[in-house]
């Protein structure tokens, strides 16, 4: 990995920038506290009929099933050997509801000694099953890939660690310190099971979390593979920008009209722009990505980490805006809704606006600039819903070293670079209770390849299956040291 812009970066972020890259260096063959076992085919069958139990348990919302995939995984955890005080399933009703929580503690030597948090989420986004070529709750084979909701978003991850808890159980490996399995049941409608999971004795004491929630990569046209560790996420917030009036018959218009008012609000809003903000994790994402895409990008992105306030740069980096949305907080329109009749005055009107923000950056803050823009007083800008705002994990050069080692048992000569996520995941939750999150997993998949939360979500079976030995040799790894 080269940086070609490191003396634009001040020397403390340059100095954790070596370490990591020196770590990963030396990041070609796994240490581990037990010699790794030969992934056989008996266990590529093992992991396959865990993951497709997992697709078959339709977890969505208002389905009832998160406790059933959680006692599923349980059943093959205890019979791996794992005992029952070992295992909790944590129920949780919400709006009339039960799901779950899972923990599993993979007891190590030194009880004394900080665990390390694994994460994933067992719930999915419902599907609609006519818009599907094949039944989303009936894993299917085709063309090298297995179709189901929730294949790819997050039944592969969790497969994955219940299937490498399974085989290091069965080769007798004793880690240092506990390895603790953090299953969530509503990561996609709310995360409650998330927060509780985070004040569970066993998982907060947690060094780190491992998230296979936001690990793994993707590959180009060309074959080349790229692997991130997601150490940042972007805060989630939706607003309500809403006009009322008292309305009238629409043979008298008024000069107030909600309709109106509010398509002038969502003007103002269109034209607000957000700061550029840098925190450890994107100074090195930005400076990776102006080498790698170069030309008029390249060095508008590097005129922005010397002058975060160069306007001419920032012009030339909106030009691009899947790139340069790790650069700022953004806000967008997303819905509307007004008038109650064809003939009458508008009453009401509303816009959703859903707001990517930027670590370190208050939520209040943001619906407060958002107002300013609009100047109205009568235009209402209100939060729906709650959000969680989540600091940024450290660069943590051993644990990134331990990730390389692991990645490049499958994968070769590939880089990890750690990255912030625009999406939600669980991380965000361990992250605002102290707990240091990253991203870990190998499942590379071409861009579209995955279509989480869409039609036909798929996951091709080869990348699949080489999560045995990634995960393998970072469990290995890590819980071979404690602290």
């Amino acid at each position: 990995m080269k940086y070609g812009v490191s003396k634009l970066i001040n020397p403390v972020m340059r100095t954790a920038i070596g370490a990591f890259l020196l770590s990963s260096a030396f990041a070609v063959t796994p240490a581990s506290a037990a010699k790794a076992e030969p992934v056989t085919d008996a266990d590529r069958a093992m992991l396959r009929a865990i993951w497709e139990d997992a697709i078959r348990t339709p977890t969505a919302k208002g389905n009832g099933q998160v406790p059933k995939l959680a006692e599923m995984f349980a059943a093959r955890l205890r019979e791996a050997g794992f005992r029952d005080e070992d295992i909790q399933i944590l129920p949780l009703d919400i709006d009339g509801e039960t799901t779950a929580g899972l923990v599993v503690r993979y007891a190590g030597r030194d009880p004394k000694a900080k665990p390390i948090a694994l994460l994933g989420h067992m719930d999915v986004v419902d599907a609609v099953k006519e818009n599907w070529s094949t039944d989303p709750y009936v894993p299917t084979e085709k063309d090298g890939f297995i179709y189901g909701r929730g294949s790819s978003d997050n039944k592969a991850g969790i497969s994955a660690v219940v299937a490498a808890f399974i085989r290091l159980k069965r080769a007798g490996f004793v880690p240092a310190r506990d390895l603790v399995i953090a299953f969530s049941g509503d990561e996609e409608t709310g995360m409650k099971t998330t927060r509780m999971l985070t004040q569970h004795p066993l998982v907060s004491r947690a060094e780190y979390a491992l998230n296979a929630d936001a690990g793994g990569g993707s590959v180009d046209e060309n074959g080349k593979v790229s692997m991130s560790i997601q150490s940042a996420e972007k805060t989630y917030a939706d607003f309500a920008i809403s006009v009322t009036n008292p309305g009238g018959h629409s043979s008298a218009p008024m000069p107030s009209n909600a309709i109106y008012e509010l398509a002038h609000a969502l003007t103002k809003l269109q034209a607000l722009r957000f700061p550029v903000e840098f925190n450890e994790i994107t100074r090195i994402m930005v400076a990776d990505l102006a080498e790698e895409k170069g030309g008029e990008l390249g060095a508008a992105l590097k005129a922005l980490l010397a002058n975060p306030n160069d306007a001419a740069a920032r012009a030339v980096a909106e030009k691009y805006p899947r790139d340069a949305n790790l650069l700022w907080t953004t806000c967008v329109a997303t819905m509307l809704q007004g008038g109650n009749a064809p003939n009458a005055l508008p009453q009401n009107a509303t816009a959703t606006v859903n707001c990517r923000i930027m670590p370190g950056t208050r939520v209040a803050d943001v619906q407060q600039q958002i107002a300013q823009a609009i100047g109205n007083d009568k235009v209402q800008v209100t939060q729906v819903g709650d959000s969680r705002e989540s600091p940024v994990s450290p660069v943590n050069a051993p644990l990134f070293a331990s990730l390389q080692k692991a990645v490049r048992v499958t994968y070769p000569g590939v880089v990890m670079k750690p990255s912030m996520s625009s999406g939600g995941t669980d991380g965000r939750e361990f992250r605002s209770a102290g707990i240091p999150t990253y991203g870990a997993g190998n499942l590379v998949q071409k861009a579209g390849d995955g279509r989480a939360h869409g039609t036909d979500e798929r996951v091709p079976l080869e990348p699949f299956f080489k999560q045995l030995e990634f995960w393998d040799a970072l469990l290995r790894d890590v819980g071979g040291k404690a602290k």
